[in-house]
Parts: structure tokens; C-alpha cells; sequence
């Protein structure tokens, strides 16, 4: 039996990366981790999801703002929120993410191997840093990349006025006018956010209908929400090109194929991401991603080559942190031969945009499409004691039933705390429960937990 230098090599410290890592550990499993970013924790704690919310949080404190109020209106033009207080606390964060990231892989003797991992061969790896090579072998490989961001086509480096969202929390000074490129996930959660902080935005997107994955209600709340308070929605434009104008201060000027021009400070391009696995190597290892960079995995997230899993983002939808972290648990696993449950499919989805919208299990549209026979009930803040005190009278929850079995289908939320308070539908969607569930049960008074039980009755009275 050939000898390796791990039973298992993570390549990528994001949610998938370490979380295979450190369950290998725990199996007594020879494992190591590489990472080429400058953080361990990868793009979900450098970039991605931990300094855009610890932002969204910042934004909120600097508003003197912690709930979305439909009487809100943004600051005035003459307060200028300082770009360096906002992005003092995102550093704080990041580090104290990575130290607790440090501290749980060192716990479990995972070894870090800092640098750029390339293959070799099926089972040998190339680690790089700083022209050094370490060159280490393993039984067993998880690919965890991650992705990056698409750039922008045409445009050449900016740093200060075209951004993606991986260099957008590296400005030094906050612009007056933003525009968005691209109305995906990324590009509404900033756009509310700078929008919040009174900055006039827009977000440019081919599409004439957005986040289409979500119920239909909740995105036109979110858009009905984040229009009051001054972003401008350009939908059914495609950009045509990008324009730097000399002057004081610089600007871009943003050509649309319409014929229309937008001025801006600052740009972000936000218009998908691509798998990071250009410079893996890939053929060597007898693989081949596809036209986006991302691999193709089975059930048990193996490649086409048996001992190479893929986990998170690189192998695409659902591209979420806790769905990521998962796969990267399952394929740890799958490696070593333990059995294991499939990952629920009851996933929640969240976006931190202000407000927050959440959702479990299935909107609308998709039971209209599959003829599935339901009724809704809704619960809007303003009828609730906890959304008053907030100031949120916006917000609401939507539950769908089936109408035979009473079954609970999928749950909808918009507006404060809409993140957290998914979770009580998600624990009853799993465990196959309905609408009795929540007619019999008592909620804590005042609590947006109460949106469950108006909901419903609200439902009941329809079915009744």
C-alpha cells in the first residue's frame, strides 16, 4: 500500500474546506488544509459573508437605525458617514473570526498549509508561497476553491471607481453617487446598504424580473422598501461600456445599450462569480471544470476521479455558507466510508439586504407550476406588539399549507430579524409538521415569533 503524506488534503479554508477538514480530524485522520488568500477562513471571512454583514451591522450603528421604518427616510445630504469607522469593525470581525477558525484546526491537529495549491498528479500536490514549493501527496483530496468574481468586461483596472465586491470594503472614502451592476444577491445587499447610508445608488440589470428564485412577494416588497429610501432601479439595461472621466473628483460614466449614461463615484460590477480552479492544474489531476470554472461532483461529491471530492461554491447552487459547510462534512465522510444522512433539503435561504428577506421550503410561484394545492396566511409586523416596539410596521411572514393534509409548505419572511425568525418554520418543515402545529402552540409575548400564530389562524380562516 502506497504511503501518502495525508489521508486527506483540503485545498480552500472556506465552510466546506474546514468543515472537512475538521471532521476528518475527528475520524483520527492524517489532515491538512491549504489556503492561498491572506486569511485563513478563505473568501466567506476575507471578502464574502463575514465583512459584508459585519458591515450591514455598521451601516445600521452609524444610521442610529437598527430597524427598517417605513418612515425612514435617509440621512441628510450634509452628513458624510466616515468610510473608516464603517470598516474599523469589519477588520475586528475578520480577526476575530480567524482566530477562532486558528484555534479549532490547531485543536484537532489540522495541519495549515499557507500558499497556492497546484496539482502535480491524481494525489500530489504543489503548495507555493513566496517562489517556496512544498510539494505533499494524499489519499484523499477536497477541492473547496471557492469562487471569484467575474471582472468587468472591457475595463481596465480601477481600483477606486470599478470594483467587485472582493475589493468594494477596501475603499478609503464613501462616494456620493454608486451605481450597481448586476442585481444578484451581492449587488442588492450593497445597494441597500449604501443607500441607507444616503448615498445616492443605482443598479443596472438586464433582467426585468429580480432574484427570481425568491417569492415573488417578498421581492417586491424588498424593492418597494429600498425605492423609499432612494435607490434607483434600472431594469431591462445592459451595460454597453465603462468610461473614466479626468477631473475632480474622477468619476466613471457608464454607457447603457439604450443609449442612457449614468455618472458615478464608485462601480461595483457584480455580475456573477466563477469557480476559483484556473490555476489548480486541473488536467493533471484528470479533471476538467466547465465553462463557469466550477466541477461536477456525484451524491457523494466525488469528481470524476474517485478519491477527488468538490464541495461549496466551486460545485455551484446552491452557493450558500451553511449549505457549503455541510458538503464539506458529507464528502469528508464519504472519504473515509462513513455512512451519513443526505443534507436536508430544507435549507434556508437569507440576504441580508435592508430589510432582510428569508425564506424556507417553496414560494408560489414553483407550487402554482406543480399544481400543488395550497393556501397562504399572512402576518404582517404592524399587526404584531414586537414589530411596533421595533418601528417596523413594513415586515411581514407568509406560510404556505397544503390544503388536503394541512401540511406546512415553505415560509417567506421580509423585514427585521426575518433571518432568525425563518428557523422556527424551517425546524417544523423538517419535521413534517403543519398548521396544527402552530394553532396549538403558544409563542412568547411580545416576540416576532407571534408572526407563526397570525399566520396561522389567518390561514385556518381561509381553509375554514
Amino acid at each position: 500500500m502506497k504511503l501518502f503524506d495525508y489521508d486527506l488534503l483540503c485545498i480552500g479554508s472556506g465552510p466546506a474546506g474546514q468543515r472537512a477538514a475538521v471532521q476528518a480530524a475527528k475520524l483520527g485522520k492524517r489532515t491538512a488544509l491549504v489556503e492561498r488568500g491572506r486569511l485563513i477562513g478563505g473568501v466567506c471571512v476575507d471578502t464574502g459573508t463575514i465583512p459584508s454583514k459585519t458591515f450591514r451591522e455598521a451601516v445600521l450603528l452609524e444610521t442610529g437605525r437598527a430597524l427598517f421604518d417605513r418612515k425612514f427616510r435617509p440621512l441628510a445630504s450634509g452628513h458624510r458617514p466616515n468610510a473608516q469607522i464603517l470598516l474599523a469593525r469589519v477588520a475586528e470581525v475578520e480577526q476575530e473570526q480567524v482566530e477562532i477558525i486558528h484555534d479549532q484546526l490547531q485543536r484537532n491537529d489540522v495541519t495549515v498549509l499557507a500558499g497556492e495549491a497546484c496539482f502535480q498528479d491524481p494525489h500530489t500536490v504543489d503548495v507555493v508561497k513566496d517562489g517556496r514549493s512544498k510539494v505533499v501527496t494524499a489519499d484523499n483530496i477536497l477541492i473547496a476553491v471557492g469562487t471569484i468574481p467575474a471582472p468587468p468586461p472591457g475595463m481596465r483596472a480601477e481600483p477606486s471607481l470599478v470594483v467587485t465586491s472582493d475589493e468594494l470594503l477596501q475603499i478609503t472614502t464613501l462616494p456620493r453617487r454608486f451605481t450597481v451592476v448586476g442585481a444578484g444577491v451581492i449587488g442588492i445587499e450593497y445597494a441597500s446598504m449604501f443607500a441607507t447610508l444616503g448615498i445616492e445608488v443605482t443598479v443596472v440589470d438586464k433582467r426585468e424580473r429580480l432574484l427570481e428564485f425568491l417569492d415573488a412577494e417578498l421581492v417586491d416588497e424588498l424593492l418597494h422598501q429600498m425605492r423609499n429610501i432612494g435607490v434607483t432601479f434600472r431594469l431591462g439595461e445592459a451595460v454597453e461600456r465603462l468610461d473614466v472621466a479626468e477631473g475632480s473628483p474622477r468619476h466613471v460614466v457608464i454607457y447603457l445599450e439604450s443609449g442612457k449614461r449614468l455618472v458615478s463615484e464608485l462601480v461595483l460590477f457584480s455580475a456573477g462569480r466563477q469557480g476559483a480552479t484556473d490555476r489548480l492544474n486541473l488536467s493533471a489531476a484528470g479533471l476538467k471544470a466547465d465553462d463557469r470554472g466550477r466541477l461536477t461532483v456525484d451524491r457523494e461529491y466525488r469528481t470524476s476521479v474517485p478519491h477527488i471530492f468538490a464541495a461549496g461554491d466551486v460545485i455551484g447552487f446552491p452557493s450558500l455558507a451553511t449549505t457549503s459547510a455541510e458538503q464539506g462534512r458529507l464528502a469528508a465522510c464519504a472519504a473515509f466510508s462513513i455512512d451519513t444522512k443526505p443534507m436536508t433539503p430544507h435549507y434556508p435561504i437569507g440576504i441580508y439586504a435592508i430589510p432582510e428577506v428569508s425564506a424556507v421550503g417553496e414560494p408560489e410561484h414553483v407550487l402554482t407550476a406543480k399544481k400543488v394545492p395550497y393556501e397562504s396566511g399572512v402576518a404582517r409586523y404592524r399587526e404584531i406588539a414586537r414589530g411596533h416596539i421595533m418601528g417596523d410596521n413594513s415586515g411581514f411572514l407568509k406560510m404556505l399549507f397544503h390544503r388536503e393534509d394541512r401540511r406546512l409548505l415553505g415560509v417567506h419572511a421580509v423585514g427585521t430579524g426575518a433571518t432568525e425568525l425563518i428557523h422556527i418554520g424551517q425546524a417544523v418543515l423538517g419535521l413534517g409538521g403543519g398548521l396544527d402545529y402552530f394553532l396549538s402552540t403558544a409563542f412568547n409575548y411580545p416576540t416576532l415569533a407571534e408572526c407563526y400564530k397570525v399566520a396561522a389562524l389567518d390561514a385556518f380562516n381561509k381553509l375554514a
